[in-house]
């Protein structure tokens, strides 16, 4: 399942790229929130990522909520 890794004050969330479902770990329920908007926003890039990574290529980079 394409996922991504979201880190806040040291705690870290999988989140799914399709829905933005908490998949493990822990993150404030607002920050979440703002985690899920910004995968909705680039959803379309996350996937093109996911595909390269898991045919051995480098991502590209996407800018994060603190960029």
């Amino acid at each position: 399942m394409p996922h991504i890794h979201a880190d806040y004050q040291g705690k870290v969330a999988v989140c799914s790229i399709l829905d933005g479902a908490l998949l493990a770990g822990d993150m404030p329920v607002n920050k979440h929130k703002l985690v899920v908007a910004w995968i909705e926003i680039h959803q379309e890039y996350l996937l093109a990522d996911w595909n390269l990574v898991v045919n051995g290529k480098k991502p590209f980079p996407i800018k994060g909520l603190d960029q």
